[in-house]
């Protein structure tokens, strides 16, 4: 029952989770965490976090290292950097060691928060802005289409709130306010191809 309780908050929480062992073998991811990749949480399991993040400072990762073969317990940052839909990205996890007892192996729960760029004047031409995953790019044509969210999460394998997380990033990245207007700027940019019925991507927007 605990446990059931726990995955049904793992994965609702906005937060980007992941749980892995201690040699960085993710075992659970929750949404906002497969996310950044454009992957529902299943393809995260069995890689290790050290293929999804570049820490910035190996001392870091020494001193991390070093805490966890002592037994300690803590929360311990670490900065970090990696790409998503080919573009950089930084940030930090912070690494907390979690067991039922001080003498069994913890596992480790990541949290990741994502450094957001500064937004700065707009750019002229959205040049850059069309390119999207293709997870995102199936979203945008159920939302085209006029589907509910969780007609959406069931087409494209992912919860309710995995599409809400995708949505929510693209009208920040786009700086649109709402569902109906995402939809008009992914036509505007070329993601959707227009005079097409039922909505359809454009391959070349695809990164």
């Amino acid at each position: 029952m605990w446990r059931n309780r726990f995955l049904l908050l793992f994965d609702r929480v906005q937060s980007a989770l992941a749980v892995c062992r201690t040699d960085g073998t993710i075992l659970l991811a929750n949404p906002a965490m497969a996310a950044e990749w454009g992957a529902p949480p299943s393809k995260l399991c069995g890689h290790n976090a050290l293929e999804l993040f570049r820490p910035r400072e190996p001392d870091q990762m020494r001193r991390l290292a070093e805490a966890l073969r002592l037994g300690h317990r803590s929360r311990y940052p670490v900065g970090v950097g990696w790409s998503t839909d080919g573009c950089p990205r930084s940030g930090e996890v912070t690494v907390v060691p979690v067991s039922e007892t001080s003498q069994k192996e913890p596992a480790l729960l990541l949290q990741l928060r994502v450094r957001e760029p500064d937004s700065g004047p707009a750019a002229p031409a959205d040049e850059g802005l069309a390119r999207v995953s293709a997870i995102e790019a199936d979203i945008l044509a159920h939302a085209a289409a006029g589907a509910t969210t969780a007609s959406i999460a069931g087409s494209v394998g992912l919860t309710v709130d995995g599409v809400n997380y995708h949505l929510s990033r693209l009208s920040r990245r786009w700086q649109v306010p709402n569902r109906p207007a995402l939809v008009a700027r992914a036509y505007v940019l070329g993601v959707l191809e227009a005079g097409v019925w039922p909505p359809h991507p454009v391959a070349d927007a695809l990164s």
